[in-house]
């Protein structure tokens, strides 16, 4: 997981009843931010921070949330559409089921 730019940060776009989150000004406060997020949300994945040029997001369009699965070969193997609206829990479902069947080397004889 990677914690880009805060979506709904209260002195950008708050939405009501929404956690209120100021944009982090600095890495450690992105990183405080990021750090409460995995706490209280209890996300078990290693977590990563963007950094403040917001590369990650850039190269992955991945605002406001998006889902990605990494095959083995480093390769993209599933992209969602933009969430929380996008997500296809099955289609990433099937996704990892492919990326997780062993390859099969079938020898010629």
């Amino acid at each position: 997981m990677v914690y880009i730019l805060e979506a709904h940060a209260s002195d950008a776009w708050k939405l009501a009843g929404n956690v209120a989150i100021s944009t982090p000004r600095t890495f450690d406060e992105r990183g405080d931010v990021a750090s409460s997020c995995v706490r209280k949300l209890g996300i078990e994945l290693p977590a990563l921070i963007d950094n403040f040029d917001n590369s990650t997001e850039v190269a992955y369009t991945a605002w406001p949330d998006r889902l990605y699965l990494i095959g083995r070969d480093g390769r993209i193997a599933y992209k969602s559409k933009p969430g929380p609206f996008g997500f296809k829990p099955d289609q990433l479902s099937e996704a990892l089921k492919q990326a997780t069947v062993p390859d099969v080397k079938v020898s010629q004889r």
